[in-house]
């Protein structure tokens, strides 16, 4: 098969920013074998060095915050505006794993017992390959990259041809942090086929990925024919609920914003809102309200929120959901807006929609539309509103906004969902597990639990030599 030139389209212009060449199948083939012997060495390093390194690394991270951005706005087309706190963002959290890190990884002890010894020991797993998304492209790698090579292994990223530079940058900068050579590898590849090769390896002990439902399913079929565990952060339709005590101006901002930010993009973001009956009307006119002062524009103009979709194919998509609510019975309710009717020309701009009087019938309400839109759908109480939240295949996260937290809390309890929120949403905390039930996933990042994915559990039994 011929080398692959990946080229990165801007979301903003829909110009070429970037190519690449993409891996040839000789490289593919050597990757494992190479990760491998960078393993063999690297295992053999203490916890405390690793941890420097890891320092070292995500400080050099955060001192390039404003480059980082920069690429981050040009490739993937968030505001400017923001792209430099996903940078800080994903060093805090990659901290905060390395301060946990010694707990996570020490050994258990037995019961105690005379003339006896055991423990269990979190011996590193080996070569790990990590395939992430565009979309948060730091925030997403960090989960995996941090508690894989405090754990002592050696990695294999592949990036989003959309956003190449993040793995040249993150080599560059650990590799100044005195990591040992080839401890990560990065290829360029936009070939499933050559993508199921690397996972077939029998060398690769994990393989880690972000993205889609379909191309999670790919990636665990084509490792299905061998014992290696997959851990897959797929799709949301995350919900949320409004109860009527709450203060409809202050929701009606959080939800909007949980809905809307980074175009909608994002696995966790809000797509369906169910609001109690006796306050949807309120409701609605509080997002309008909020809407009239959003911009979509240019990502580069710092006064810009709302920047393009990331292709014409994902533009497609919305429209399309849109559209099938519309001739469904439900309303366009978007308020005017001058900036939502005359983006600028040749990008994916989408204008933040508000949908009203959808139902479950709806693509809307039931498929991942990853897209600025917030379609809103009356209930008549708290049982109607979780029946509602859990009749999805999908379980991220789910939200429910009231003045009565502990309410909030026992409903929460009844939601299917990896993540429940209570007066706040589309915020992965990093000292709790970030997980997906149903078709959003398997396996766990961030917190604690986070580490164990990286790790195989190796047991001592040692007994005193009988006199």
């Amino acid at each position: 098969m011929p080398t692959e030139v990946l080229t990165t389209i801007s979301p903003s212009t829909n110009k070429p920013v970037l190519t690449r060449d993409g891996i040839s199948d000789s490289d593919v083939a050597l990757l494992p074998a190479i990760a491998t012997q960078a393993f063999n060495s690297f295992r053999l390093t203490s916890l405390e060095e690793r941890q420097g390194i890891v320092r070292r690394a995500l400080k050099l991270i955060n001192d390039n915050q404003d480059v980082l951005a920069k690429e981050l706005t040009e490739q993937m087309g968030r505001p400017i505006a923001y792209t430099a706190k996903e940078i800080t963002t994903a060093v805090a959290r990659g901290e905060y794993l390395l301060k946990i890190s010694g707990d996570a990884l020490k050994d258990t002890e037995g019961e105690p017992e005379n003339g006896f010894k055991r423990y269990i020991r979190k011996a590193p797993i080996g070569p790990v390959l990590i395939l992430f998304a565009w979309n948060y492209p730091y925030l997403i790698l960090v989960n995996s990259l941090i508690p894989a090579l405090l754990a002592g292994n050696s990695v294999i990223l592949k990036p989003s041809p959309q956003t190449p530079t993040i793995v040249e940058r993150i080599h560059d900068f650990f590799s100044q942090a005195g990591l040992l050579n080839k401890v990560i590898q990065c290829f360029h590849c936009g070939s499933m086929t050559r993508l199921e090769s690397i996972a077939r390896s029998p060398q690769i002990k994990l393989i880690c990925f972000t993205g889609s439902v379909a191309g999670g399913l790919q990636v665990q079929r084509a490792a299905a024919d061998r014992v290696v565990p997959v851990g897959l952060e797929l799709g949301g339709k995350d919900p949320a609920y409004i109860r009527d005590d709450v203060d409809v101006k202050w929701a009606a901002e959080e939800i909007v914003d949980g809905a809307v930010f980074n175009s909608g993009q994002s696995c966790c973001s809000i797509e369906r809102v169910y609001v109690a009956e006796n306050v949807h009307d309120e409701l609605i006119s509080a997002i309008q309200d909020v809407l009239k002062g959003y911009k979509l524009g240019d990502p580069f103009d710092r006064s810009t929120n709302v920047g393009p979709v990331v292709s014409k194919r994902s533009a497609q998509t919305i429209y399309a959901h849109i559209q099938d609510a519309l001739e469904k019975g439900a309303k366009d309710s978007t308020p005017e807006n001058q900036s939502f009717t005359s983006p600028p020309l040749g990008g994916n701009y989408v204008k933040p929609t508000l949908l009203t009087n959808v139902t479950h019938d709806m693509d809307v309400m039931n498929d991942e539309t990853f897209g600025p839109v917030i379609p809103v759908m009356r209930v008549g109480d708290d049982e109607e509103a979780i029946r509602l939240m859990n009749d999805s295949e999908f379980g991220l996260t789910a939200s429910i906004w009231t003045k009565d937290a502990a309410k909030g809390e026992e409903l929460a309890e009844q939601v299917e969902a990896g993540t429940v929120f209570v007066n706040r949403c589309d915020f992965p905390s990093p000292d709790l597990a970030w997980t997906g039930w149903k078709n959003s996933g398997k396996g766990v990042t961030l917190s604690k639990f986070g580490f164990e994915q990286f790790v195989k559990l190796k047991s001592f039994h040692i007994k005193d030599y009988p006199k």
